[in-house]
């Protein structure tokens, strides 16, 4: 079995644990972010597996990523678009995310656990949690031809 499967596997029996019912498309879903580098939309979800659930909705998606987000399973990341994405990886890492295209990647840097630490220390604060992205662009978008007005 590979890395991507037992996590999978995982996910699924703690859901049965909880009480949730393990539904073709909960299965699917949960399937898809835990084989995606990607962090999608419901939208980008509900389009990837449409054509194998042609009567799920976008709500069906929505409610159980809803579901998922409560049992720790996915991070809902906003960044101020209209669209909330979804990350499969909950442990702690940072994202950088490209201001033409939108993709978001993940990248750790052990370094910045130590900023809990200190902010805690210099602000006399009981520090739960923090957050970082860096802006940018891909290799994608930083490819493609420019268009040359003439």
């Amino acid at each position: 079995m590979t890395v991507a499967v037992d996590h999978l596997q995982e996910a699924l029996d703690s859901l049965k644990k909880a009480g949730v019912r393990i539904t073709p498309q909960r299965h699917a879903i949960l399937e898809f972010l835990s084989t995606t580098q990607a962090h999608p939309t419901a939208d980008d979800i509900y389009k990837a597996l449409e054509g194998k659930f042609p009567n799920m909705s976008v709500a069906t998606v929505y409610n159980n990523l809803r579901v998922f987000k409560e049992a720790g399973l996915v991070k809902e990341l906003t960044y101020g678009d209209a669209s909330s994405r979804f990350d499969y990886v909950t442990t702690h890492h940072y994202h950088i995310i490209c201001e033409s295209c939108g993709k978001i990647v993940d990248f750790h840097y052990p370094g910045l656990n130590e900023v809990e630490t200190l902010a805690a220390h210099v602000a006399d604060f009981d520090v739960s949690h923090h957050r970082m992205e860096v802006y940018g662009t891909c290799n994608d978008c930083k490819n493609q031809p420019k268009n040359i007005k003439q």
